[in-house]
């Protein structure tokens, strides 16, 4: 495997759909090109976590004793467990560091012949009631309930021309592409780092509880101060932050776990959002072993994870597939990146497939989170020239 090291070079116009492995972080960006090596096929439930981490470490000693410097593992989780990983060694990757901020690209409006909610809104929010049931009998504290906007009979402008627009309309971001199957790519901007491992040092940064921004710079700010203040979001967040920090705990010598959460903003939401710091207690941990061991958070599963897990396949009509899985990459060292796969969609020549969750809790009403889930989606639509909510 070839590794270049480019301090300004404009990776996105290099990407090519179905070769290429894209992943953009806050502190630097790859472009991982062509296949060396794949990951054998394996899940990452209960026990084959395990075995997908040796799976993943002898692949990677075989690409190094082929020669290969630096070799790399990227490729992405799926949100069940039980569906095979995608996990390969690149041919080629190319770094940067962090991109040069740029305001995106003017749109060019995607066309579309049909539209499908998937459930319909007033199915969503009857699952959303349903949850709020499931919650009210217990022991269940949290379920995460997704839906999707199948956009049929597309004309687009491509998936590079998407993911510039992604990855300079949302500069924080997590941006990521990578092929699901010949012929669909997973796309989108997440605002979520589920984990990062550099040398000893471990941070994750679990996000839950959001408000739609406003254009308006006053009732913005306020819509913030609001979501700083409500208890439903916190108990919600809590929940979360909790969860991330038990899975953490025992590979750290240390953890560092704010009281409060902060504020983070993307060009649509705010969200609440504690960053968990640690170090390692022992350094064959790898970024990998740590994400199979925090996912799928109750970001976007909910908790006890058992529960949550069984109440989204009785109520949500469809295969989340890869969105709310995690996406990223690690290397020989065991230091690597992993972001959770929201903000994000399908998109396949004719057809694009919009993905959007909310979590269901104590307080929660079925109006607000479909109302969450539309916000949600905006990420993407902007992505592809659409404005309006659909």
């Amino acid at each position: 495997m070839t590794i270049l090291t480019q301090s300004r070079a404009d990776l996105l116009s290099d990407y090519r759909p179905e070769d290429s492995f894209f992943f953009r972080s806050a502190g630097h960006a790859l472009l991982a090109e062509g296949t060396a090596a794949v990951v054998p096929t394996c899940n990452s439930a209960g026990g084959a976590a395990d075995a997908l981490v040796r799976r993943v470490r002898t692949t990677l000693a075989e690409a190094e004793a082929a020669g290969q410097p630096r070799p790399i593992v990227v490729g992405a989780l799926p949100f069940r467990p039980v569906t095979p990983a995608r996990l390969r060694v690149p041919a080629t990757v190319r770094w940067t560091g962090p991109m040069a901020a740029q305001a995106p690209p003017p749109a060019l409006p995607a066309r579309f012949g049909s539209l499908r909610h998937v459930p319909s809104p007033d199915d969503y929010r009857s699952g959303v009631t349903a949850a709020l049931d499931r919650l009210a009998d217990g022991p269940a504290r949290k379920i995460v309930l997704a839906r999707a906007l199948y956009l049929e009979g597309v004309r687009h402008h491509g998936v590079a021309a998407m993911l510039r627009r992604l990855a300079h309309g949302n500069p924080d971001g997590y941006v990521f592409a990578f092929d699901l199957q010949p012929g669909r790519i997973l796309l989108g901007a997440s605002p979520e780092l589920l984990v990062r491992r550099s040398g000893g040092r471990v941070t994750a940064n679990p996000l839950a509880g959001s408000a739609p921004r406003h254009a308006d710079a006053l009732a913005d700010a306020r819509a913030g101060e609001r979501l700083l203040a409500s208890a439903k979001d916190l108990r919600e967040h809590a929940v979360v932050v909790e969860a991330v920090a038990e899975g953490l705990r025992p590979y750290c010598l240390d953890l560092e776990v704010p009281d409060t959460p902060s504020l983070l903003r993307t060009p649509t939401l705010w969200h609440l959002s504690t960053v968990v710091r640690g170090h390692l207690r022992d350094p064959e941990v790898t970024s990998l072993h740590l994400a199979t061991a925090l996912h799928p958070t109750p970001a976007v599963c909910g908790t006890p994870r058992t529960l949550a897990m069984r109440a989204i396949g009785e109520i949500e009509p469809f295969d989340r597939s890869f969105y709310s899985g995690v996406v990223g990459w690690t290397d020989s060292s065991g230091d690597g990146e992993w972001a959770v796969t929201i903000r994000c969609a399908e998109v396949a020549d004719r057809e694009i497939r919009v993905y959007a969750g909310a979590g269901v809790v104590e307080g929660s009403t079925p109006d607000a989170e479909l109302a969450e889930t539309t916000a949600k989606f905006r990420t993407f639509l902007r992505a592809i020239g659409i404005e309006q909510d659909l």
